[in-house]
């Protein structure tokens, strides 16, 4: 698999997620944030939180939950960048992390991909 057909991949899924989550009352801040510390996928608000999420899909389960290849240092990564996120823009939500799961057996052409939303997740 190419680079650019990675990069579809994974900009389909986080619509997805965007999708996922806008059904569940939050709104999108912003997509694809980028510092020079990383990147956020999605960064989303509701009422009380401001979450920085991280989607992973994957076609399965097979070697592991999709959450569990978000690592010690990509967690890292992504408190460092939601620190500089949040200097840039200031409030008074409550930050937390949060991953999606996507489960998408046949790639692109899953009509109704699993997903599992942890919230908290480190």
């Amino acid at each position: 698999m190419s680079g650019q057909d990675s990069r579809l991949k994974g900009r389909w899924g986080e619509e997805i997620a965007a999708g996922y989550l806008r059904r569940k009352g939050f709104s999108i801040a912003a997509a694809n944030w980028r510092s020079r510390f990383g990147e956020i996928d999605l960064i989303v608000r509701d009422h009380t939180y401001l979450c920085f999420v991280e989607v992973k899909l994957r076609k399965s389960a097979a070697y592991g939950s999709a959450g569990a290849f978000v690592g010690q240092r990509k967690q890292q990564k992504l408190r460092t960048a939601a620190q500089l996120y949040l200097a840039w823009h200031p409030t008074k939500l409550q930050p937390r992390f949060d991953v999606i799961e996507l489960y998408a057996p046949q790639g692109m052409a899953t009509v109704r991909p699993k997903i599992f939303h942890l919230e908290n997740a480190f």
